[in-house]
């Protein structure tokens, strides 16, 4: 076990330790505390509630992920690439990403009902700026030199999408990835405290109105969790398709 995982596990251990002392003084309806997550946790594990409503969100997120990246990655790619579509295109992509989201949730629901339809264009408007910009940078600062060498070697404009552009924009596209990770939990739950009653979203209302705090934590530490393995894959991810990038954070 190497010392950053031991590190880990001790703040980890230390954090929890806290929590659990703090908790346990605090009225139960205001805040709650480890131990009392976990058994509500294995009593909503043990019903069925908890992986009924997971399925759903996971279900969302996974869609509105994979159109996310394909959009993001298109879009920014053909915007860094040619002029004349970044030109026409940026003025709509920078309003679209100033604009708060939350506030395009009621006119979403509007017009596309409450059922999973509108939960994916609502993840997916929260997902896709993050990847689209970071692509767009990724393929931008592709070096001129670079590019030049290419050229005087013959590349044809695919040879030098697929070998010198596309490769040098991972570092950004998966950069834009695991920021969209982040902003997709948390159009997941807005989208599910707005357009139904299913999810990890209906479980944290469900439970803050019942006043039932520990019952309340388990999706909020779920979503955490999900968080912390969706951006560890991510981590991976790019480890496997950019193996020079490990390289150069050892050195």
């Amino acid at each position: 076990m190497n010392r950053k995982i031991i590190v880990r596990l001790i703040s980890l251990i230390f954090v929890l330790l806290i929590w659990e002392y703090y908790g346990r003084r605090v009225n139960p309806i205001l805040f709650t505390y480890p131990s009392a997550i976990a058994r509500a946790f294995v009593g909503l594990v043990a019903n069925g509630e908890l992986q009924s409503y997971m399925k759903e969100s996971l279900l969302v997120l996974a869609y509105a992920s994979v159109l996310s990246v394909l959009a993001g990655v298109l879009l920014g790619v053909v915007m860094g690439r040619f002029s004349i579509v970044e030109w026409a295109a940026d003025i709509y992509v920078n309003a679209l990403y100033s604009t708060p989201m939350v506030a395009v949730v009621p006119l979403i629901v509007l017009w596309f009902g409450f059922k999973v339809p509108a939960k994916v264009i609502i993840v997916f408007l929260f997902m896709v700026f993050p990847v689209l910009l970071n692509t767009y940078e990724g393929v931008k600062n592709v070096d001129r030199n670079l590019q030049e060498v290419a050229r005087s070697f013959c590349s044809s404009e695919s040879q030098l999408w697929r070998h010198l552009i596309i490769p040098s924009a991972v570092p950004f596209i998966v950069a834009g990835v695991r920021l969209a990770i982040g902003r997709g939990l948390v159009g997941m739950i807005v989208a599910e405290f707005y357009t139904s009653v299913t999810g990890l979203g209906y479980m944290i209302v469900r439970y803050a109105n019942a006043l039932e705090t520990d019952k309340l934590f388990v999706p909020i530490v779920v979503v955490m969790i999900l968080g912390v393995g969706l951006l560890s894959l991510a981590k991976w991810v790019e480890g496997r398709i950019a193996p020079w990038r490990n390289s150069e954070n050892r050195e």
